[in-house]
């Protein structure tokens, strides 16, 4: 289980052949790489899965390849899966392809051994590589740390204080299942993704990137940046686990963050000792050698209070009603609920 969704197993992988599962989505959130957090934001499951979902569905549109294949209807959640349009409700449940997921052994000392994961994996495996894609740099960003401007085709001596549109989307591969994520040279990344191309991973993501934008686009929401998780089975690369949700992406509206970013930067203004005190562990398990880092941080988040948890759930339904046109739930209007999450 993840710290959002459950994932749930109908029919085994095997090394040829795919199997079949779902992901079911849960109210709970996750910042800072913590994990669950005290609170559950409500409904937030159930507009993750149908944003998803509406995206699977576009990208199928576009021919960009997906594991995915369909949801499930709340009012009969045990049935064959079915596209969102069928649904009366917002789903919680979706149907996808399955594929091996090798133990990834860690050697100690920050080292993981890919090469057992590819020899248990063969030719049908989850790539254990995110990628990333960004068409803005924000202030903050990490992409400031590993290049200037001009390397990102900017006409620009040093990073302003303020967001930067890219004039070209970026792509950086970082890693999956390591305790700590990094960010990897290209060679680094096309070992560790193994017999799948990373030139195709690259354009995989800039035609989900496209996609998404263009929707984003129609509706008023810009799409900042985001991630693709990939799987690779018998030649070919699919698109795996969720794509495009206020979890999974960035994207703003009316120059206001619409995404999980809203609750980080809040902890970062109400409760910075916890997100110091993250830093802090995460540092000390790099330097000792360590997996993992939660084990060393002293301090546990705080929650939210009741009136912030309220806005960020409504911000999650309004948002997705939004975004796909369609009033899946009893929520404010997008601008109402930006307006609210402005003032946290």
């Amino acid at each position: 289980m993840t710290s959002v969704k459950e994932f749930r197993v109908d029919a085994e992988p095997t090394a040829s052949d795919l199997g079949r599962g779902r992901f079911v989505f849960t109210d709970q959130y996750s910042v800072f790489d913590w994990g669950e957090m005290p609170d559950h934001v409500p409904n937030k499951g159930a507009s993750l899965c149908t944003m998803g979902a509406h995206n699977f569905e576009r990208l199928a549109e576009h021919d960009v390849p997906t594991h995915y294949a369909g949801v499930y209807p709340v009012s009969a959640a045990g049935d064959d899966p079915v596209a969102l349009e069928a649904c009366e409700e917002p789903p919680t449940e979706m149907a996808i392809e399955l594929t091996q997921v090798p133990d990834l052994p860690y050697l100690g000392d920050d080292e993981y051994d890919y090469d057992a994961y590819h020899d248990a994996a063969g030719e049908n495996y989850l790539i254990p590589l995110e990628i990333v894609f960004r068409n803005t740099v924000p202030a903050g960003s990490s992409l400031r740390s590993r290049g200037t401007p001009a390397e990102y085709g900017l006409d620009l001596a040093a990073w302003p204080d303020e967001a930067v549109d890219l004039p070209e989307p970026v792509v950086e591969f970082s890693t999956k299942y390591e305790e700590q994520d990094r960010y990897l040279s290209r060679p680094e990344a096309d070992r560790i993704a193994g017999v799948a191309a990373l030139d195709d991973l690259e354009d995989l993501a800039l035609a989900v990137n496209e996609v998404l934008n263009e929707r984003a686009a129609e509706r008023g929401f810009v799409h900042e940046d985001g991630k693709i998780e990939c799987l690779y089975h018998d030649g070919t690369i699919k698109v795996a686990d969720v794509v495009g949700t206020f979890d999974e992406n960035r994207f703003s509206y009316d120059g206001q963050e619409v995404s999980k970013e809203v609750v980080r930067q809040y902890y970062k203004r109400t409760d910075p000792e916890w997100v110091d005190a993250v830093s802090e562990a995460k540092s000390q398990a790099r330097e000792e050698g360590v997996a993992d880092w939660r084990g060393l941080c002293d301090r546990s988040p705080e929650s939210l209070p009741a009136d912030v948890l309220e806005a960020v759930a409504d911000l999650y339904a309004a948002g997705t009603n939004a975004y796909t046109g369609t009033a899946w739930f009893d929520a404010p209007d997008i601008d109402d609920a930006v307006a609210r999450v402005r003032d946290l």
